[in-house]
């Protein structure tokens, strides 16, 4: 049995030459070997599909979940693991911005565990913490003031910005604002990927045929209408006419392309196995340093690079153990037959496998050791912001600009 991984172990892994930890897993589709799965479409409704070398050869491969998908994943594990609303002790630093109390409660609270970009995001930046703009704020300054010869304050506020990287790309610097790479990458691979066909139909249970009447789409946004005087306009300015099946009504006949491109429907992938891989990148973590007051301690250092590999491990973990269900006729499962163990790679390249037990208390562990070095405590209240009242105009333009959906 591998040994299990300890915050004395981490520490010494990461005092030492080891390299990277990494974490392999082979999937396979939940409904057994041969059901198809299928993955992300990106513009033009392509997979994307790559080939990969394995064993020396080439292999057709489909990606199935990307590295920015699987941040997103990992995010989202901690904030519900860690994350208990507001009023409540959060554990890990979390600012969010409250919509509720600004008016919005259908937008309810977004935290820097939700948005894309994380403390760099649109959304924080234009809030308010304590009546300041974001960016003139404590928690803003310390985002346009960091480097990886201070990332302390980054450390204090959103340590998840240096774990999935960071780039302030709006504030005042531009694209030469704040940057970190991400220290933690993760994707899921299909190998051995073929590519399946999906046909379309429909039986209107009404029965509404092509020439049961002129149909006409709808300028109000309804749809359709029967009204000629109530219909959308053409580029020659003539009533717009439509097809039954384009309002769902009407039956729709087999066939295995999609009706309005006129291109064959994508029917997902089979494949003979895929891989889930996570990698934590150690030398990206230990060219962060964290002085305090001015002053630089090595020991302090090494203190902050094992909160931030603890919180990687947590939120690979937490994800891993939610499940791989990635969308809509898409869950994986692990591959019984293939066990799996984190990993440490060393500066050779020898590897040492270890178990993980409770990655939560592993993370706590190391959070307290880093904070009994002099580093800044990690929070357990969120620091709330407020939306500008420019940003809440700007979401209520853009609901009232939507289209009207009547009960």
């Amino acid at each position: 049995m591998p040994q299990e991984l300890t915050l004395q172990t981490l520490q010494d892994l990461l005092s030492g030459d080891a390299v990277a930890i990494r974490r392999v897993q082979q999937l396979l589709p939940a409904g057994g070997p041969g059901d198809k799965v299928f993955p992300p479409t990106y513009e033009g409704s392509q997979y994307a599909e790559e080939n990969r070398i394995l064993d020396g050869r080439e292999i057709p491969c489909v990606l199935l979940d990307s590295v920015q998908s699987q941040a997103n994943r990992m995010e989202q594990a901690l904030r519900e693991t860690f994350y208990r609303g507001q009023d409540q002790e959060a554990d890990i630093p979390i600012v969010l911005v409250d919509f509720v109390s600004a008016g919005l409660p259908e937008v309810g609270e977004l935290t820097s565990l939700d948005v894309p970009h994380r403390l760099a995001d649109a959304i924080l930046r234009d809030s308010e913490y304590e009546g300041q703009p974001f960016p003139q704020s404590p928690i803003g300054r310390a985002l346009t003031e960091a480097s990886t010869s201070n990332a302390t304050g980054l450390f204090q506020f959103s340590p998840t910005s240096l774990v999935f990287g960071v780039w302030d790309s709006t504030g005042k610097s531009g694209g030469l604002g704040t940057k970190f790479q991400r220290v933690l990458v993760g994707e899921v691979i299909a190998f051995f990927a073929t590519k399946g066909v999906r046909p379309t139909s429909r039986i209107d249970p009404l029965g509404i045929e092509l020439d049961a009447a002129t149909i006409y789409e709808a300028a109000d946004g309804s749809v359709w209408s029967l009204d000629a005087n109530l219909a959308a306009k053409d580029e020659k300015g003539n009533p717009k006419k439509i097809k039954p099946s384009e309002t769902n009504h009407g039956n729709v006949t087999p066939t295995l392309e999609n009706h309005k491109t006129k291109q064959r429907n994508h029917g997902g992938i089979s494949f003979e196995f895929a891989k889930q891989m996570i990698v934590i990148s150690l030398p990206a973590i230990r060219r962060l340093h964290f002085p305090v007051g001015g002053r630089e301690d090595q020991r302090r250092n090494a203190a902050a690079w094992t909160a931030l590999t603890a919180l990687g491990i947590a939120a690979a973990d937490l994800s891993i153990r939610k499940g791989c269900d990635l969308r809509s006729r898409c869950l994986l499962v692990p591959d019984s037959s293939r066990p799996v163990a984190w990993e440490c790679i060393r500066g050779d390249g020898s590897v040492e496998s270890f178990s993980i037990g409770d990655s939560t208390r592993l993370l706590r562990e190391a959070a307290s050791a880093a904070e009994a070095l002099g580093l800044p405590s990690w929070r357990r209240k969120p620091w709330v912001l407020r939306p500008s009242g420019k940003l809440v105009e700007l979401v209520r333009r853009n609901r009232k600009s939507g289209p009207v959906v009547e009960d």
